[in-house]
């Protein structure tokens, strides 16, 4: 630990106009990225819309995380929070609409009006998943649609579901749901699952959870509330009707950059492209976590990337 007083006190209150880093999206990466901020003696903003913890607060367990054999993603949200909070990280809950740079300075513009400079700015605003755009999902969200079993799983005791997708979230969040509901029904777009093989034999295993693959989704019916899902056969283009009483959607996700663009280089699906050292094309501009283009998208890399981008802006920058 470095010698310099941590200021506590700077948790709440209003807006300094200059902070050395300033960080945006309060997720794993963004948070990790706040802790190594602080400890290398810089003042770092922590800019969050919603959520402290991220993403990772909608998981329902983690068993990847180490150190934790198993912890609720809630839980595990909430420590890298107040681990931030404890090295004297500001946060600040809004939404950042624009991002300029002038000069060696970058601004940040707020929603709620306020605008800060850096000198560093790190992005880290994660994703968001991805929907099917088939008629019904929209129409019945919050009303048996929905994107997150830990969220509202409670709302489908002894209920019959439907779960979207063949994915490591998909399985993970089958098998968690199974100990709420009546049963499940998987449907998979592709010929085979493609989750990591320990989640694949959970649910495979599992009686109450029926795989259908080859399959997508064409339809979300029904009056007040969701009553079924109309799926076709990749092959035989052959119609079936699910009854269901809720819709669970796990079919990737979509990188939450649109304010970003026109600022720092993407590709064709607005991953920030980034080099080793997390940096951006745009020098003084960073980008972590799930909204850069990466290999793999864990919690685990997303800290690492925190850590690696404040490391190299330290040495550079200040």
């Amino acid at each position: 630990m470095s010698g310099f007083e941590f200021d506590l006190g700077s948790l709440g209150g209003s807006l300094k106009e200059y902070y050395d880093i300033v960080i945006i999206g309060g997720g794993p990466a963004g948070l990790t990225a706040a802790i190594y901020a602080r400890r290398a003696g810089l003042t770092a903003l922590v800019i969050e819309k919603a959520i402290e913890g991220g993403a990772v607060t909608q998981t329902h367990v983690v068993e990847n995380w180490p150190g934790e054999i198993s912890i609720e993603g809630q839980a595990l949200g909430q420590k890298f929070a107040d681990h931030a909070k404890h090295f004297g990280a500001e946060f600040h809950y809004a939404f950042a609409q624009k991002v300029y740079v002038d000069g060696e300075y970058k601004f940040v513009e707020l929603d709620d009006g306020n605008k800060v400079k850096a000198k560093v700015v790190i992005i880290a605003t994660g994703t968001q998943p991805r929907k099917l755009g088939v008629p019904g999902e929209a129409e019945f969200r919050g009303r048996g649609v929905t994107y997150c079993a830990a969220c509202d799983g409670y709302l489908f005791k002894d209920k019959d579901v439907v779960v979207v997708g063949g994915g490591d979230s998909a399985c993970d969040e089958s098998h968690f749901l199974s100990k709420i509901v009546n049963s499940i029904t998987m449907v998979q777009n592709l010929p085979k699952l493609t989750a990591a093989k320990v989640l694949q034999d959970r649910v495979l295993s599992n009686p109450k959870i029926k795989v259908i693959t080859n399959h997508i989704v064409k339809e979300i019916r029904g009056s007040n509330k969701v009553e079924e899902v109309v799926i076709v056969n990749n092959e035989t283009k052959e119609e079936s009707v699910i009854k269901a009483d809720g819709v669970f959607i796990y079919v990737g996700l979509v990188p939450q950059t649109e304010v970003f663009k026109g600022l720092v280089d993407m590709n064709d699906y607005g991953y920030i492209i980034t080099d080793e050292n997390m940096e951006t094309n745009v020098p003084g501009i960073y980008a972590v976590g799930d909204i850069r283009i990466k290999g793999l998208r864990q919690i685990v890399t997303a800290a690492a990337d925190g850590a690696i981008a404040v490391e190299h802006a330290a040495k550079k920058y200040f």
